[in-house]
């Protein structure tokens, strides 16, 4: 496997395991996800299409690279701001000061019955930690972690002569 392919399959491998990951854990595991929790998965969002388009066009190098970057750029603003939100819930620096919930409904009433029903989630609690490493603080190091690697991986050049694959 070429560092480039590597690159790719980083790319899309992990920002699918992390959202996987986030999803069980808020219909499996309980956990409301907050506000900044929300934040850090939408570039995960973003990294999975990009990551499929280089993986499709990987006969194209040059777009193919660039979807890859775009991906572990994403992939590394999900990891800045998991980091920013574990550094919230550690009490290191302030996050939101304004508690948020989705609500839906047609009318009024409805949607104030649905505020009222939500459960009311704070960015500046860890619901679970594992190592005293709050799921917001493994998805800054795996993310950040992961997006370094897929840059490196792209700034290698191939090992066969030739251009970039």
């Amino acid at each position: 496997m070429t560092p480039t392919s590597l690159a790719r399959a980083l790319a899309l491998l992990v920002p699918a395991a992390l959202l996987g990951g986030a999803y069980v854990s808020q219909y499996y595991g309980g956990l409301a996800p907050c506000e900044m929790c929300w934040w850090q998965r939408y570039p995960h969002m973003a990294a999975i299409p990009l990551a499929l388009i280089a993986i499709l066009l990987a006969r194209a190098p040059g777009v193919s690279r660039l979807a890859t970057a775009l991906a572990a750029v994403a992939i590394g603003v999900s990891g800045a701001i998991g980091l920013f939100h574990a550094g919230v819930e550690y009490g290191w620096w302030e996050g939101l000061t304004a508690c948020s919930t989705s609500a839906g409904g047609a009318s009024p009433a409805d949607m104030l019955s649905s505020i009222m029903a939500a459960p009311i989630t704070r960015c500046d609690v860890a619901p679970w930690s594992l190592f005293g490493v709050s799921l917001a603080g493994y998805n800054g190091i795996l993310s950040t972690g992961a997006a370094i690697a897929i840059l490196a991986l792209l700034a290698r050049k191939p090992a066969s002569k030739g251009g970039w694959a």
